[in-house]
């Protein structure tokens, strides 16, 4: 069954019962990869990268190639030698997608319009649904299930937390964001998450938000193209840091999560991501699984899925 959008622009492209289905399937693919290993045979790729990468760029292109196909990679700015319009149609005469990891939501949101095969936002300054498919993946792994689970996301209210607020909080996970008022998640995204029913709250106070956590998630304070700021927001997250005492908060069995890569001593400690209730690498794992569930979704011929 095809999937009710053609893209994956935002997270709320997924409908709640999509997202289960892919990560049923990410969870299969892990345990059997073999299963799958021709089903993308003659796909290929189009990987745009405005922005330096590690996990997105290796997990996408892996994916493709363990699915049968196969990527090509452009790095630098996307839309300064032409216009969007036309590189979007361009990319869909060669290639059967195109992710873009991208600073603006409006450059998504462009190659959308214009293309004639899905494009996957593999990171924009509003979303980053593809990390919090991994996210949901390796939560479930630890717990067994979503629902009745409290995340705790402290620090800057990012596209990170979007995406938190409106994927997690669709499965039933209780998302508590403690940041500064001045960084707070944009008004339209919360609004999206109570018109789509999640149960979330906001505070200043990242131990009131830890408490009781089975989850505790924080990033960088300063992201790509914030780098001016980094001075200055590193006064306004200091009480951010998650750090030994502040998982103390959490339950004792919660485990902690980041997106990478982290800056230790900034926005969490090293005590904390080497800890044994560290899974940061296994969410960096998950990102090739669950990309590989997106990618079979969004372009295998349905009646194989």
């Amino acid at each position: 069954m095809p999937l009710a959008s053609p893209h994956l622009r935002t997270d709320l492209d997924l409908t709640t019962r999509e997202l289960v289905r892919l990560l049923d399937l990410a969870a299969h693919l892990k345990r059997d990869p073999a299963a799958f290993a021709h089903s993308l045979a003659g796909r290929y790729l189009s990987l745009l990268f405005e922005k330096p990468s590690l996990r997105t760029r290796f997990t996408f292109d892996l994916a493709i190639q363990q699915l049968g196909g196969g990527a090509v990679t452009q790095i630098g700015p996307i839309g300064d030698r032409e216009p969007l319009a036309d590189i979007a149609r361009n990319l869909d005469r060669w290639t059967s997608a195109i992710v873009a990891r991208v600073f603006s939501q409006d450059t998504i949101e462009e190659l959308a319009r214009w293309s004639r095969v899905p494009v996957v936002n593999a990171l924009s300054d509003l979303y980053h649904p593809c990390q919090i498919l991994a996210d949901l993946q390796t939560i479930h792994e630890r717990f067994g299930r979503w629902q009745g689970l409290k995340l705790a996301y402290i620090g800057d209210g990012n596209n990170i937390a979007h995406s938190l607020l409106l994927n997690a909080g669709r499965l039933g996970i209780h998302v508590a964001i403690a940041c500064p008022a001045t960084h707070a998640p944009l008004p339209a995204v919360t609004a999206a998450a109570e018109a789509a029913g999640v149960q979330f709250s906001i505070t200043p106070d990242p131990r009131h938000a830890a408490d009781g956590a089975h989850i505790v998630y924080t990033d960088v304070w300063a992201s790509m193209g914030q780098e001016a700021e980094a001075l200055a927001r590193q006064q306004i997250f200091a009480p951010y840091q998650v750090n030994a005492p502040l998982l103390a908060a959490a339950r004792p069995e919660a485990i902690f999560l980041h997106c990478l890569p982290a800056k230790r001593g900034q926005e969490v400690t090293a005590d904390v991501i080497e800890s044994p209730q560290s899974a940061v690498f296994d969410q960096a794992e998950n990102r090739l699984h669950a990309q590989k569930a997106l990618l079979v979704l969004l372009l295998e011929k349905p009646a194989h899925v």
